[in-house]
């Protein structure tokens, strides 16, 4: 069984964590600042890694640019949006409903930007898989107001943008970064990512960032696991596969995020959510049909 096989459950059991992971390290660090440290802890140990394994560095300045801005489309705007969002009290089930829309707004530029050609069993599963995504997180909708929205519409904003932003990113990597080494572009990626999000951190926060055994626990299972083995994970599949189909993956990422917070928090989850999950990923099995 090939890496490629297996690679989509694993980076969906690896990416539902990253909630988790915000939860925990919220109370002890600013979102905008614990990212700015872990894309530098990163990038730091994959260049090292890199450097120690003697991987191949992009030969032109054009392929070192295109890794630079595919690294702030991926973690800048969408991490950075969804913690900062999070961060200022948006609900967790108001940003998983606006990142569920990822895969449709992928799949309805798929044949502009990636000359993809979906069929109609695609687009099912994708319907499928949104409707499955919403059963699950309407249990945290259900005490969300208008009017107790109407005081978060930049975060609102924020993680629309941050939405769009990974799926750009997507789209770019595909088609701008589709070769090359993956331990030096996933290096670059993370640079880019540090320079453009260190200046939004020392503008927007007080950098708090507690030296607590939590805060380094949190940081290097973000670096560790969530940086390199789910980006790495998500970067192959995206080469290998269509962006579309990646994409489609999203759906299964807040119904496993609800069980691990179940799990971990105690969090509620009850019969008709774990009916929903099912719905969910039958969407994703038609979505991935080849």
């Amino acid at each position: 069984m090939s890496l490629l096989t297996v690679a989509p459950a694993i980076f969906v059991m690896i990416w539902s964590t990253g909630w988790i992971v915000a939860k925990y390290a919220a109370p002890f660090a600013d979102p905008l600042t614990f990212l700015a440290v872990r894309f530098a802890v990163a990038a730091a140990v994959l260049g090292v890694l890199a450097a120690a394994m003697r991987a191949e560095w992009p030969k032109t300045r054009a392929a070192m640019g295109h890794a630079l801005v595919s690294g702030v489309l991926l973690h800048t705007i969408y991490l950075g949006g969804v913690w900062w969002a999070i961060a200022k009290g948006l609900p967790a089930g108001v940003s998983a409903l606006i990142a569920a829309v990822q895969p449709l707004l992928t799949a309805a530029l798929a044949a502009r930007l990636a000359g993809e050609k979906l069929r109609p069993v695609h687009l099912l599963g994708i319907l499928i898989g949104f409707l499955g995504v919403l059963g699950v997180i309407a249990p945290k909708l259900s005490g969300v107001s208008v009017a107790g929205m109407s005081g978060l519409g930049l975060a609102v904003v924020v993680n629309v943008v941050a939405m769009a932003g990974v799926t750009f990113g997507t789209f770019y990597q595909k088609k701008f970064v589709a070769s090359g080494d993956l331990r030096t572009v996933t290096t670059l990626q993370y640079a880019g990512a540090f320079l453009t999000t260190l200046p939004l951190a020392l503008l927007l926060e007080p950098m708090r960032f507690e030296f607590r055994l939590e805060t380094w626990g949190a940081l290097a299972w973000s670096v560790i696991v969530l940086s390199i083995g789910a980006v790495g994970l998500m970067l192959m599949m995206i080469r290998r596969g269509a962006v579309s189909k990646v994409a489609a993956l999203i759906y299964l990422i807040p119904p496993t995020a609800a069980l691990q917070a179940f799990l971990m928090f105690g969090e509620t989850l009850t019969g008709v959510q774990i009916g929903f999950m099912a719905v969910a990923a039958l969407g994703v099995y038609l979505a991935s049909k080849p």
